[in-house]
């Protein structure tokens, strides 16, 4: 008897495979409940992060080990998380878009092992990778299989750090050991209706006894204002994405590239004027910073970063001639421009991002020194300052420096002197160069001639202008060599274009060692 087995043709295949992919994309009702949360699907985040018809997906068909453990609900293809590569800008990166409509976006440890392939793929192929976070935790079912997805997920992290960039973008719940992966990346990026945290409202409850919610908890505005955890605070998905997108075209694709360069259409030799009415020549008087460096960058574009946390220094991308660079400034605006810990973590970890990632460092200096107070020096402003000090002294990246008004003290020292290796330091002519303010000086070195004289106030101002004549000014600092050049501030622009595209070919290295200790 000959057995006939009726061969199946291709039309069965492709609506097999096309099937369990529609089970992978979810339905319409679970896109209507994420929308109704104000929401996007992670299929409609990756639609708008990547350039159109860019993005290819892998992993969409992983199914959960545990399935025995799901308590009889059905799996569905990709367990809860969206992963791939696509082209943002043209560029390659790879991304993780967690699920909320599969479980809750629970991890589990096949959603981990798919988050640390494009994780390690990212890696090997020298493209950022980007996670969308959007999940409700560790997959209880699970048990220690997710607590060990967690983990695995931070090994990566850390691999990948100063390699490539890491963006985390919270657009949803990112709670317990979830935050911590965040937390390890480069930025973090927060929408309004986002949070995350530690231990939830209802723990915080039953510990403290106090009454608090969920976005006073972990809230976007909490975290960007007062924990210092977010980068970016932004409206909606949409909002966010494109912001995402933004930051990126500052950044190269790993360390061994440079930044990218867009071919300039600001004039390099344009003078800026305006600067003489912006900053005043009364040191006691306010200004904002960032009329200074719009007026500086290109096109007038300054892309800030934690502009809503420790505001009295402002950092961020811009471009000076088309090239890239990282601003570091302190903002007159905010405690005088003092520097205090929350201003020197902030200042820290943007060099040392910038550095890792080949993008020369411009830092505008107006600061009368470190914030004093019990506050501060029992929360550690030693150490936390001695971060920027790090920071700066360990940058290999060119380092340009302009002081536009006060440069006194222990402040002098940390940002980007010529003792911490500065390449190129410049002044304007009313700067004001030294241990402290005249004033100050004075009423020290001067206490017992003060106290004898007839007029104590006449002669208090004649010896603080003796001091400003012989100490406090530019050029006793300019005759040591301690800085380059006294430059005319309508000038600043095209001198430091000038000054960056001489660095941009800057070589050098630290003693070889397997790494250095960084202030804790």
């Amino acid at each position: 008897m000959t057995i006939t087995i009726k061969t199946k043709d291709m039309d069965f295949y492709l609506d097999d495979l096309r099937e369990r992919r529609g089970i992978a994309e979810g339905t319409a009702k679970d896109a209507d409940k994420q929308h109704a949360k104000g929401r996007l699907t992670a299929r409609e985040r990756i639609d708008i992060l990547f350039d159109p018809g860019t993005f290819d997906e892998i992993d969409s068909l992983v199914l959960p080990r545990a399935e025995a453990y799901l308590g009889g609900k059905a799996s569905r293809y990709g367990d809860g998380v969206v992963t791939g590569f696509g082209l943002i800008n043209g560029r390659h990166v790879g991304v993780a878009s967690q699920d909320a409509s599969v479980m809750g976006g629970s991890l589990g440890e096949m959603h981990a092992n798919k988050i640390v392939k494009v994780m390690r793929m990212s890696l090997q192929y020298g493209c950022p990778f980007i996670a969308l976070n959007d999940s409700g935790g560790a997959r209880i079912q699970e048990g220690v299989d997710s607590l060990g997805g967690y983990a695995r997920i931070f090994d990566a992290n850390c691999e990948a750090s100063g390699v490539i960039p890491q963006l985390s973008v919270i657009m949803g719940p990112s709670a317990g050991g979830a935050v911590y992966s965040p937390a390890l990346t480069d930025f973090v990026f927060m929408t309004q209706n986002s949070y995350m945290f530690i231990t939830g409202p209802d723990v915080v409850r039953s510990v403290m006894q106090e009454d608090i919610s969920q976005e006073e908890l972990g809230g976007g505005q909490m975290h960007s204002q007062e924990s210092g955890v977010c980068h970016f605070l932004t409206g909606d998905d949409r909002d966010c994405l494109t912001k995402v997108r933004a930051l990126l075209s500052y950044l190269p694709s790993n360390n061994q590239e440079d930044p990218p360069y867009v071919r300039p259409v600001d004039d390099p030799a344009r003078r800026n004027p305006e600067l003489e009415q912006v900053v005043p020549t009364d040191p006691y008087k306010p200004y904002d910073v960032r009329q200074v460096i719009t007026s500086l960058v290109d096109d007038g574009r300054f892309f800030e970063v934690h502009q809503l946390w420790a505001e009295n220094m402002v950092v961020g991308f811009a471009r000076l001639n088309g090239w890239v660079v990282g601003i570091v400034a302190n903002q007159p605006m905010v405690l005088a421009g003092c520097i205090d810990i929350k201003a020197s973590i902030k200042a820290a970890h943007f060099i040392r991002i910038c550095d890792a990632y080949n993008v020369p460092i411009i830092t505008l200096q107006d600061v009368p020194g470190f914030l004093p107070g019990k506050d501060q020096e029992y929360g550690g402003i030693i150490r936390n300052g001695a971060r920027m000090i790090y920071a700066y002294s360990e940058a290999t990246v060119p380092k340009l420096m302009v002081i536009l008004r006060k440069s006194y003290g222990g402040a002098y020292c940390v940002m980007s002197s010529k003792g911490l290796r500065g390449d190129l330091l410049y002044a304007w002519p009313n700067a004001e160069i030294a241990v402290m303010g005249a004033e100050g000086a004075v009423n020290i070195l001067f206490r017992s001639e003060l106290k004898s004289a007839d007029d104590p106030n006449a002669r208090r101002q004649e010896l603080v202008e003796d001091y400003e004549r012989k100490f406090n000014n530019p050029y006793v600092a300019a005759s040591r060599g301690l800085i380059d050049e006294v430059i005319e501030p309508r000038d600043t622009r095209r001198t430091l274009i000038r000054g960056l595209e001489l660095t941009l070919s800057k070589r050098e290295r630290h003693v070889p060692r397997k790494h250095g200790i960084s202030p804790a």
